[in-house]
């Protein structure tokens, strides 16, 4: 999980996380220079900042098209009986929550059943789909979860170690749900929370909520716009 500074960072203006953000870059390029030297003397234990994969998005959080771009993260949400972890998958193309899940443990089974859950929204078929992640957290790094994104065709691409502006539309969302829901409730246990949360996401934040990249519509009213201004033109 990102420590709380970049949650900051984000909220009150961009220039102290891309400060913080180049000091977490320069400590790891001296690290790796570290790291290339000891491998080179065959010491392979040294290579443990290798990418799962590289960046193929470069912040730019656009797409012409459903099922180009996507974007994944966790965030925490506080209850009474403890922490609950909620990961969810973004449509770049409409900002359309496609998968959730939540579990009281911060693990890849939690990332693993978001990604299948994104992967069932749109029926099974999202062969080529680039799927950004940040790389500071275990669960988008583990060989499972690579394995559950090669079967379904899907291009892993990874921002860099600590810089929260890598995954930038996956944080605006959570600072969304955080400032426009979580925030104004109480949730008394995980169980509670979890009701709440995906009834939010799915009658109000898919298909209720007007977004700016959507024209001023929700997420599934820009698609099916689009969609039915498409078949026009073409018939």
């Amino acid at each position: 999980m990102r420590a709380g500074c970049w949650a900051v960072s984000w909220i009150f203006g961009c220039g102290s996380a891309i400060h913080s953000c180049r000091g977490w870059t320069a400590r790891v390029d001296r690290c790796r220079v570290r790291a290339d030297r000891a491998v080179a003397a065959g010491d392979d234990t040294a290579a443990w900042w290798a990418p799962v994969a590289p960046d193929r998005v470069w912040r730019q959080f656009t797409a012409v098209a459903p099922d180009v771009l996507w974007c994944d993260d966790i965030t925490e949400v506080i209850t009474d009986e403890g922490k609950l972890y909620l990961a969810t998958v973004i449509d770049l193309y409409s900002r359309r929550l496609l998968g959730y899940a939540m579990s009281a443990y911060h693990d890849a089974d939690l990332t693993q059943a978001t990604l299948s859950m994104a992967a069932a929204t749109r029926g099974g078929t999202v062969d080529g789909v680039i799927f950004q992640s940040d790389r500071g957290s275990e669960q988008y790094t583990a060989v499972d979860y690579a394995k559950a994104c090669k079967r379904l065709g899907v291009l892993q691409s990874m921002g860099r170690v600590g810089c929260a502006l890598d995954n930038a539309a996956a944080e605006a969302f959570n600072s969304t749900i955080k400032v426009e829901y979580i925030h104004q409730q109480r949730f008394r246990t995980r169980a509670e929370a979890r009701l709440k949360i995906a009834t939010w996401i799915v009658d109000f934040y898919n298909v209720r909520r007007r977004h700016s990249a959507c024209d001023g519509m929700s997420p599934v009213d820009y698609e099916h716009f689009i969609a039915e201004a498409r078949r026009a033109q073409a018939a």
